[in-house]
């Protein structure tokens, strides 16, 4: 498939995974979903990463968010590699893991490094809507961990401007005040913002987070 954008319609797929077989859009019901890739098993920085999500995942409970990984290794390999993630993150592994030995997911979301190595799969994270549409995507290199608390802000940012008329602004974190969208009037935003609103530039207007 390759080059999805955003608001695309995140492929469906059934795979093996260590929760057992699972149909990807089904699992995931009409909640949020995190999915990443991992470029092998037994590799250092997937290990500190599978283990944080781990850890970290009340957060994305409490979010109505459910998260998944994906790596190109078989099921056997992942099931010894779950011992290692437990061992150094401090928490069992608690969400599934995907064997996607043939690279039919890899593929659906063009997760494959072809300049590194044609089977290494790219740190992809995509998270996904209620409606399966691909709201976000971030792409590390094999070399770099990535930060699960961004993952976690950035699923604030979206559920919150999903059902509000506002923007986020840089550095933004839960519970800091948000941007008017600019397509409101200032007479529209002071009955939809009563708790008010600061102009900094006539396209700028900052209000309180509303769902706070």
């Amino acid at each position: 498939m390759g080059n999805l954008r955003l608001g695309d319609e995140a492929p469906d797929f059934t795979a093996e995974t260590t929760d057992g077989t699972l149909n990807f859009h089904e699992w995931k019901g009409d909640s949020w979903a995190i999915l990443f890739s991992h470029p092998k098993d037994f590799t250092p920085v997937c290990t500190t990463e599978l283990g944080r999500f781990a850890t970290l995942k009340g957060e994305f409970d409490k979010r109505g968010a459910k998260i998944i990984g994906v790596s190109v290794d078989p099921l056997d390999s992942h099931q010894g590699w779950a011992g290692d993630i437990a061992d150094v993150g401090g928490t069992e592994l608690n969400f599934p893991l995907i064997a996607d030995p043939d690279r039919k997911v890899a593929d659906l979301y063009d997760m494959i490094h072809p300049n590194a190595n044609d089977t290494l799969t790219v740190r992809s994270l995509f998270i996904i809507g209620p409606d399966n549409k691909l709201k976000l995507t971030l792409t590390y290199p094999a070399s770099t961990g990535r930060n699960v608390q961004e993952v976690i802000r950035v699923l604030d940012s979206l559920q919150l401007t999903a059902n509000h008329s506002v923007a986020t602004p840089v550095d933004w974190n839960d519970g800091d005040d948000v941007i008017i969208s600019p397509a409101i009037s200032d007479d529209d935003a002071k009955e939809k913002f009563p708790k008010g609103f600061e102009a900094k530039k006539p396209y700028l207007r900052y209000t309180p987070q509303p769902n706070r």
